[in-house]
């Protein structure tokens, strides 16, 4: 199986949407837990758009600064 057919085979499994998404039409995020090569990332008013694969490490490290007030608003 290629990595772009197990890849979609994820998709299919379900995204989970930001805590701070909102029905308003705000900027929301979807992300992909258990796929190998990193987290995917992807605008969920775009789900058949681009998709970006963070690496593990840098999506922890970005969710420990938003979890800390790192970017406030």
């Amino acid at each position: 199986m290629t990595d772009r057919v197990m890849f979609n085979a994820a998709i299919a499994a379900g995204w989970r949407r930001s805590s701070y998404s909102n029905s308003e039409g705000g900027s929301c995020l979807e992300v992909l837990d258990g796929h190998r090569q990193g987290v995917p990332v992807r605008d969920s008013k775009n789900p058949h758009g681009p998709t970006v694969i963070v690496p593990a490490s840098a999506w922890s490290t970005f969710v420990t600064a938003v979890r800390s007030g790192g970017f406030p608003s």
